[in-house]
């Protein structure tokens, strides 16, 4: 893999990420509702007519058409086609990142999962068990290759510590304990006092499998999606609504996710610095 010319890996990866996309925008629409996700074919939401393959061509296909159904004319959602260019975009960065290595195979499918996920979860308020489970299987493939070889594919944390967390079971197992025991514990003892759910256990099952992912990292995917929720709440709810309103988290746990995972061992190693502790 290493002869193949960057700006040529980057550039399939992209297109990659561009039609997988297109198959997102499906599983973000037909998962939560229990529908197939191969019948019946592409069709228009409002008329039912099917989409003819040149009319499926992921963005280039909604410029064409003016953002509007072919049949009736009804507009399509400006969604899709952002949907299409996130996951290219997310394609691209988990390229960037990690090159053409193993482990660019393991961030693509948590960026692109998590991407679904977090659409789900802003439309249907969950996080749906399969989806969750389906990338603990491919972080655990991940940990798995990484004991069998001997190479870092996962967890996805720089140079490993010294010590038992040069182990990546270790790690990962810390990661697991790390990312979803404090925030259980938050959400019972919220539970407990407010006599009503305060965070779905879908985050904290997420938060669990971002431990596989990311080890000790999980803790910074954690306090970057909770400061980015904080924000949002403030800022994007007003009146009573900030104490009624249910909001998300899984989105902003995907975005710490993603920060943690691509510049998590820079943002460490600033902190240190900040702190006095490394120069």
């Amino acid at each position: 893999m290493s002869a193949v010319p960057q700006w040529f890996f980057l550039v399939v990866l992209g297109l990659f990420g561009l039609v997988f996309g297109s198959f997102a925008n499906v599983v973000i629409w037909r998962f939560p509702r229990g529908e197939s996700l191969s019948a019946p074919a592409s069709h228009c939401p409002r008329c039912s007519i099917p989409i003819a393959p040149y009319d499926n061509i992921p963005v280039v296909s909604w410029l064409l058409l003016g953002g509007k159904c072919r049949s009736c004319k009804e507009p399509i959602s400006a969604r899709y086609p952002l949907v299409e260019v996130l996951s290219a975009v997310l394609w691209l960065l988990a390229g960037v990142t990690f090159g053409a290595t193993t482990r660019v195979v393991f961030a693509v499918a948590l960026f692109y999962l998590l991407m679904i996920l977090s659409f789900i979860d802003l439309d249907h308020l969950r996080l749906p068990n399969k989806l969750v489970l389906i990338l603990a299987v491919i972080g655990l493939i991940g940990v798995a290759l990484s004991v069998l070889t001997g190479t870092q594919v996962l967890p996805f944390m720089g140079e490993m510590p010294v010590g038992a967390l040069t182990d990546p079971i270790i790690t990962a197992a810390s990661g697991v304990l790390l990312g979803a025991g404090p925030i259980f514990l938050l959400a019972w003892a919220y539970r407990a006092l407010r006599g009503r759910s305060g965070l779905g256990m879908g985050d904290v099952k997420l938060l669990a499998v971002l431990g596989i992912y990311e080890g000790l990292y999980v803790l910074l995917a954690l306090m970057v999606g909770s400061i980015l929720g904080v924000v949002f709440g403030v800022l994007g709810t007003k009146g009573e609504d900030k104490l009624k309103r249910q909001i998300p988290f899984g989105p902003f746990l995907a975005v710490g996710a993603i920060v943690a995972a691509t510049v998590g061992p820079s943002l460490w190693i600033w902190y240190l610095g900040l702190a006095g502790v490394v120069r």
